[in-house]
């Protein structure tokens, strides 16, 4: 098992082919034999008089977005009557074998049932698939693109090595530009963008994980952003005005610019000194804290 992205392609493999959403998929190749499932028997083209063929997707599906939803669109469409199956691992397994999810496994589980593709979730989903699993759930083929993932032998082994073989695999394409970790990425590039955004929505340093000093730096921040977009504003409108008045706009937005970053220089300097103050005074009742606690741990001791 692992996730349905995120993988790390070696440099001998080749280019994925995204996948078209104006598109069907490709229609490939089936073996020959007949596939057993459950309550019936299905013939490997899906043909309309045998039972559903059960297509089983996996992955860890962490942020739920439209490469996933894409994924398992693909999967659902691989045979008329497929019935979905999509497994998704816990995050226990998950914290393991990839990393820290930002949704619990039941946050998870819970966005894919509402996934119009899906037809049953399977929760604590196995890492890697062997034919006991296939045989439980009564899988006829697992879907899932065809770059390697690691199993949990640390040998570097395709984890998709054994439906391969057995030649149950379907491929399915990913989405170009879309995934978990690019999601996370966003956010991480434009982190106090995003800090401010729920300062400003009600949510506390404390709740977001700030420092009271780095809550006023990026008020302050956010202030002198303001301004400057404010300043620039009222330049356009004092050049409209200016040309309407005849005077030469050239020179006297000249010195209007003079002025006005005289003024902002000035204002990042005394905000500067702000936070300098804020910071001094912040230690400085520090040391009078442990100054104190030293002197009880001293009286305690006589």
């Amino acid at each position: 098992m692992k996730p349905a992205e995120d993988a790390a392609v070696p440099e001998t493999a080749a280019p994925t082919v995204w996948y078209d959403p104006m598109s069907p998929p490709a229609p490939q190749p089936q073996p020959p034999a007949t596939a057993v499932v459950a309550g019936g028997t299905a013939s490997p083209s899906g043909s309309p008089d045998a039972g559903p063929v059960r297509v089983y997707a996996d992955g860890i599906y962490d942020l739920f977005h439209f490469g996933h939803a894409r994924a398992l669109e693909q999967a659902k469409k691989s045979f008329p009557n497929a019935y979905l199956l999509v497994g998704c691992c816990s995050d226990e397994i998950t914290h393991r074998y990839k990393g820290k999810t930002v949704m619990t496994e039941d946050e998870r589980y819970e966005s894919l049932r509402h996934c119009k593709w899906v037809d049953e979730v399977i929760p604590d989903a196995p890492w890697v698939i062997n034919q006991e699993f296939l045989d439980k759930h009564h899988i006829d083929y697992v879907a899932h693109d065809a770059l390697p993932y690691a199993d949990t032998s640390g040998a570097a082994n395709d984890v998709y090595e054994f439906v391969k073989a057995v030649g149950k695999f379907k491929e399915t394409k990913r989405t170009e530009g879309i995934s978990t970790s690019d999601i996370i990425m966003r956010i991480l590039k434009d982190y106090n963008q995003y800090i401010m955004r729920n300062l400003t929505r009600g949510y506390s340093r404390k709740d977001l994980g700030v420092s009271y000093v780095k809550e006023k730096q990026l008020r302050v921040n956010m202030g002198i952003s303001k301004l400057r977009e404010k300043v620039k504003e009222h330049q356009e409108k004092f050049h409209s005005a200016a040309k309407i008045a005849g005077s030469n706009p050239v020179e006297w937005m000249e010195n209007a610019d003079r002025w006005i970053v005289g003024f902002l220089e000035k204002f990042e300097e005394g905000c500067h000194m702000m936070e300098t103050a804020i910071k001094d005074r912040i230690q400085e009742g520090l040391k009078r804290q442990n100054r104190s606690e030293s002197n009880l741990s001293g009286e305690e001791s006589d």
